[in-house]
């Protein structure tokens, strides 16, 4: 939300004076992003409650990811079957494709096992690369990781917005959050009652859920008049820096 989309603006920014896009579009997965918020903020209150057992912090985990998952599911249908408009962005910067399904799922599949692989190496070679450094593990895994493991993102996001799509870029830097959020985390958590030596819950330390609100709080700003300028991919970035900061000098800035 804040780095890929910051430096998408500012780059959009520099070479056209100003952008834009579907601003329907936007408030609808910043909207999506704020119910991701809220299920986060939820489990992070009540952990601390007395009457609040760790049983009882496991169900309500399990009931919010079958919520948020549902959720998910009814945004894909939103974007991609009853509302795609919001979403493709205009006429003009609409691009046909060539390659056949067969041909793109092939090149997917190939591209999935060679990320897979190179993940794999990359997170063998973090935790002594973060000892010699002296990097906290909450620094490394919020940045450091989020960079790396996403850079081809982020140069697509940036390379949409230098070519004047804005509507792409936001698809990509926020749809990806949205993924995340209403995907991904849900996913790992359910899943992780049959995988795993115990499993997770959405209970994520306050300093982190505080980020994600404030992170989502500034993108729905941005967001919500449909147009782009390199001054909002500033604020951003700035927002960014302040945050990576205070991870990299409070490393305990997590805790509750």
């Amino acid at each position: 939300m804040l780095l890929v989309l910051g430096a998408a603006m500012l780059a959009g920014g520099v070479r056209y004076s100003e952008q834009h896009f579907n601003p329907v579009g936007a408030r609808s997965e910043a909207t999506m992003l704020t119910l991701a918020a809220i299920a986060l903020i939820v489990p992070a209150a009540f952990e601390a409650d007395a009457d609040m057992t760790a049983d009882g912090l496991g169900r309500l985990s399990v009931s919010l990811s079958v919520v948020v998952l549902f959720t998910y599911v009814l945004f894909l249908t939103f974007a991609l079957v009853t509302h795609p408009a919001l979403f493709a962005g205009s006429a003009a910067e609409e691009e046909k494709a060539h390659a056949s399904v067969g041909r793109s799922m092939l090149v997917l599949t190939v591209a999935t096992v060679g990320i897979a692989w190179m993940s794999e190496i990359m997170v063998g070679a973090i935790e002594p690369t973060t000892r010699e450094f002296g990097f906290s593990k909450i620094f490394v895994g919020v940045f450091v990781v989020a960079i790396l493991g996403n850079a081809a993102e982020h140069a697509t996001a940036i390379s949409a917005a230098l070519r004047n799509r804005m509507d792409l870029s936001l698809s990509i830097a926020i749809g990806s959050s949205v993924q995340v959020a209403l995907f991904v985390a849900p996913v790992l958590v359910l899943t992780s009652h049959f995988v795993g030596p115990a499993p997770m819950d959405l209970a994520f330390p306050a300093g982190l859920v505080l980020i994600v609100f404030l992170a989502v709080l500034i993108t729905g700003q941005i967001a919500s008049d449909g147009r782009s300028d390199w001054l909002k991919g500033m604020q951003l970035l700035v927002v960014y820096l302040v945050l990576a900061l205070t991870f990299f000098f409070l490393p305990n800035a997590t805790s509750h």
